[in-house]
Order: C-alpha cells, then sequence, then structure tokens
C-alpha cells in the first residue's frame, strides 16, 4: 500500500493551552485506522485540524505527498476527504435529500447568472446532483426517507445519513468522528457491517475516532492512541489491547 496521508509533528495551541504536541501518523491507502484515546485527549482537534477547521500552531499535513496546512475546509473537501462529526450536523431545516445533494455545492458548475436564468447549464447539474443523491439514498436502503426531515428520524437512521451525506463528495478518505456515539447494542453491531461494507464497496481508506472498543477492535488495522494531546502508543488491535501504557490512561494506574 502506498501512503495517502502523513502528519509530522502536528502541534496545537489554544492560546496558551497545548491541545497537541508532535503527533505522527501515516495512514496507508485502503486501511482502516483508529484514532482513541480518553475524554479530552485531543482527538477531535486532529480532525479538525486535518479537514481545515483550524491551522496548525506547527507540523505538516500532507495528503499523497502535498501539504494541505492552512487550507479551508471546502478546499479540503474538494481533495476528496469527507467526514462526519461527533454530534450530527445535518441540516435539520432540509430534507434528507436536500442535505445529500448540498454537500456537493462544491462541484456545482454554474453560477449566480445560470440560476437566475435558468439555463441549460443549471438544469444539467441540477440534474446530476439530485440523480447522485438519489442513487446513494438508494444504495443506502434510504429512499423512503429523501422527503423527510432529519430531526424526525431516528436517531441511527440520522448518522446513517450523515455517513452517506459524507459519501456523496465521492471521498477517497472517509473520516468518522465517534459514530456508534449514542447507538444501542444492536444499532452499533450494525454500524460495524455498516462501515466495513462500505469499505469494501467504495474501496476507502477510513480513519475513525472511536469510545466503543468493539467498533475499534473489530474493524481497525491499526490503532493510534493519545493522550493528553501527545502519542503514547500505535499498533495492532492485539498489541493496543495489551499495552500497558494505554490500560493505564484508560484505567488508571491501579489497573497495572
Amino acid at each position: 500500500m502506498s501512503v495517502y496521508l502523513e502528519i509530522k509533528d502536528l502541534t496545537h495551541r489554544f492560546g496558551g493551552l497545548q491541545a497537541l504536541t508532535e503527533i505522527n501518523l501515516t495512514l496507508e491507502k485502503g486501511e482502516i485506522q483508529g484514532l482513541i484515546g480518553p475524554n479530552g485527549a485531543g482527538k477531535t482537534t486532529v480532525f479538525n485540524l486535518v479537514s481545515g477547521f483550524y491551522v496548525p500552531t506547527q507540523g505538516d499535513i500532507l495528503v499523497e505527498g502535498r501539504r494541505i496546512n492552512g487550507l479551508k475546509p471546502h478546499q479540503i473537501a474538494a481533495m476528496k476527504i469527507g467526514r462526519t462529526f461527533q454530534n450530527i450536523r445535518l441540516w435539520s431545516e432540509m430534507t434528507v435529500l436536500d442535505n445529500i445533494r448540498l454537500s456537493q455545492h462544491y462541484r456545482l458548475g454554474y453560477n449566480a447568472a445560470d440560476v437566475f436564468f435558468h439555463s441549460p447549464r443549471y438544469k444539467k447539474n441540477e440534474a446530476r446532483i439530485t440523480g447522485r443523491a438519489e442513487e446513494l439514498l438508494e444504495i443506502f436502503g434510504l429512499t423512503g426517507a429523501a422527503r423527510e426531515y432529519p430531526r424526525n428520524l431516528p436517531y441511527g437512521i440520522q448518522r446513517r445519513v450523515e455517513i452517506v451525506r459524507a459519501l456523496a463528495l465521492e471521498p477517497d478518505l472517509l473520516m468518522l468522528d465517534e459514530p456508534a456515539a449514542g447507538l444501542s447494542t444492536s444499532d452499533m453491531s450494525n454500524l460495524i457491517d455498516y462501515i466495513r461494507w462500505i469499505h469494501e464497496k467504495f474501496h476507502l481508506t477510513i480513519w475513525m475516532i472511536e469510545h466503543q472498543m468493539e467498533v475499534i477492535m473489530t474493524l481497525c488495522h491499526n490503532i493510534k492512541v493519545i493522550d493528553f494531546g501527545r502519542e503514547i502508543a500505535q499498533g495492532t488491535p492485539d498489541e493496543i489491547r495489551s499495552n500497558p501504557e494505554v490500560i493505564k490512561a484508560y484505567l488508571g494506574d491501579g489497573a497495572i
């Protein structure tokens, strides 16, 4: 496999608070990698830096060798990097279909004049975007929810819609921030099958933050562990499961 994402000495400060210190990470094309750690360890900060919501204080973020420090979120999305959020961020006043359509805004291919005059280019691109959204909803068994507002849907379905919205970008890298948060045990089992199926069907690289160890240990090929903004371990699920530093971070000094 070849390297897709590389993080070098990633450090970030919020004012006087040191959130991350010299994080290094390599993500190979086609793998599923986990990023774990106790609450407040800095996991979502890493995701926000990679997806353009923050600019690193120091260090480099490289996507296929290209430095992306300082790019805006929409520019990073246009590089085929899609993500979900720990707290679901669907547009609740739009239908599910429009949520999926809007996620493709970066490649609309028309301007304000095309919209005003309903030009052939506008009509063609709107039809293309709508068709792609409807196709994805059908693939994921969500056609019946297309005209629903996300707020009216069960939590597990909202999670699925958010993943589909990220997939509408046709990403090479899918970043999942706690996809199992708030799910029941049965929904969590379904999520594992769902992510594995997405990985195989769309040939994606997947990078995920998750507190549910069943999800991480079942799906991930490799796992990075951070605590207080620093790396404490990296390895396979079996290596991480038995690592004394990981056990200490999660369970305290008395656990080892």
